[in-house]
């Protein structure tokens, strides 16, 4: 069977280190170190090898601007994308464009690839207190993007609530404008329930990403589903052959993942990633 390779979870590689992902194309292979046990190993790369690329971003503009997209195609390569796109917060997500380059992008990215290989996450849901003591949340522009996704023919969002780790909490410490904040289960049914109506009126199904607790609360009545952002079915719809479609066992499927078998070539510290959100539980280069 050929394989999927996540590029990536652990950072940004299409913001940041395409060069390096086309050289290791080029060269055939990715060396990929286990961030657990620090045990390396040859990921073949080759287009016989592998069914689908599955790209991961905040920012495309360097990945179309540089057309890195039509080169893995000319060379045999299926694609994916996994685009997260949330409201515009500089204080959450300093280090992006501006949100209607995001939503260009968004646009850009079907129109060259297809809406039928993109999902869109609006991910996590964050809520805050300030330093006035009122709550806000990066709810303000969700229909924004939506009727934005919409448009360009997208039928998937997925999305969770933020989980507040204790690397998180050291960093806003010293940080009065925000202290991050759960809502209560109740308060999550809701929210979610509210956005699974406001998509279906454009046409988008809505999907959780590990919330298994969640999803035991919701109606009966509900449509949403567990999301499965690695879908190696779609992409034997799409394009054929053969591949695993089991659980991918190395991430959280005790929460709710439903991510499918894959190979995640990304680095925490060789592949730092510069957007610097402040939610971010991955990234070293904020650990506090």
């Amino acid at each position: 069977m050929k394989t999927v390779i996540s590029a990536s979870r652990r950072t940004d590689i299409p913001a940041f280190y395409m060069d390096w992902f086309m050289s290791g194309i080029q060269a055939g292979g990715f060396e990929v170190i286990n961030p657990y046990n620090r045990v390396a190993r040859q990921v073949p790369a080759e287009p016989d090898q592998v069914h689908t690329i599955v790209f991961w971003s905040k920012n495309f503009g360097p990945f179309l601007n540089g057309g890195y997209g039509e080169t893995l195609l000319q060379a045999g390569y299926h694609l994916f994308f996994n685009f997260t796109v949330n409201s515009e917060n500089p204080m959450l997500e300093p280090s992006l464009p501006p949100l209607d380059i995001r939503l260009a992008q968004l646009a850009d990215l079907t129109g060259r690839f297809g809406p039928e290989r993109i999902h869109w996450r609006f991910d996590p849901i964050c809520f805050y207190t300030t330093e006035t003591n009122t709550t806000a949340s990066n709810l303000d522009g969700f229909l924004t993007i939506a009727d934005a996704a919409a448009d360009a023919g997208i039928s998937r969002c997925i999305t969770s609530f933020m989980d507040i780790y204790a690397k998180i909490e050291k960093r806003t410490a010293h940080m009065p404008a925000v202290t991050f904040v759960s809502p209560d289960m109740e308060k999550q049914v809701d929210i979610i329930t509210r956005m699974e109506s406001q998509l279906e009126k454009r046409g988008m199904a809505l999907h959780t990403c590990c919330e298994k607790t969640l999803m035991a609360a919701l109606p009966p009545s509900s449509t949403v589903t567990p999301s499965s952002c690695i879908p190696n079915d779609h992409f034997v719809k799409l394009d054929g052959g053969e591949i695993s479609t089991r659980k991918d066992t190395g991430q959280r499927v005790a929460k709710g993942c439903g991510c499918m078998t894959s190979i995640d070539i990304g680095s925490y510290d060789k592949h730092p990633c510069f957007h610097n959100c402040l939610f971010c539980y991955a990234n070293p280069r904020m650990a506090s």
